[in-house]
């Protein structure tokens, strides 16, 4: 992807996810959101969803990125947003970090309350089901970044009731 420090390590599953970041995730508590980074093309500010998340808690960073079906890779303090994206001369698009989002600003300056993994686990057959999310719960509501089956989604608000919630940490 050409992301200046991004080298990720991809898992599966709730246990393999709680086991290598659980107590990490958990100790973000208490801290506030003081900046996030997303990737954006120049020539039309699309987000690419493909890259991670970046939320930096008062100096810790962590960087959350879905991939394929079911793995997720949570990196801590090695991206650089402030380097430029490389390799993508031979696209017709410019990737670069972007600090706007409209579905993150509202969170940059609040307390994190609490870190949870959720389980997608719905009742009937689904290509998704075991896909663990990382859920970020603020005074102001919560945010998730989702596995979008091959990319990162964001979701804000209640969770949806097939997922499955996991604390971290107390």
């Amino acid at each position: 992807m050409g992301i200046s420090g991004f080298e990720p390590s991809f898992l599966v599953g709730l246990d393999a996810v709680r086991q290598a970041h659980g107590s990490r995730l958990a100790a973000l508590a208490g801290r506030r959101l003081t900046r996030f980074a997303v990737v954006r093309f120049v020539e039309d500010g699309d987000w690419f969803a493909e890259c991670p998340v970046v939320l930096d808690f008062d100096g810790a960073q962590v960087e959350v990125c879905h991939w394929k079906f079911d793995e997720l890779s949570i990196g801590w303090d090695t991206i650089d947003t402030a380097a430029d994206i490389a390799g993508w001369e031979w696209s017709e698009l410019t990737p670069q970090w972007s600090q706007r989002d409209g579905r993150l600003e509202p969170f940059v300056g609040q307390e994190l309350r609490e870190v949870a993994l959720l389980e997608w686990l719905p009742a009937g057959r689904d290509l998704a089901a075991g896909t663990v999310t990382v859920e970020f719960a603020f005074a102001g509501g919560c945010l998730r970044i989702v596995n979008g089956l091959d990319e990162n989604h964001i979701e804000l608000g209640g969770a949806q009731p097939d997922y499955v919630r996991h604390r971290l940490g107390r």
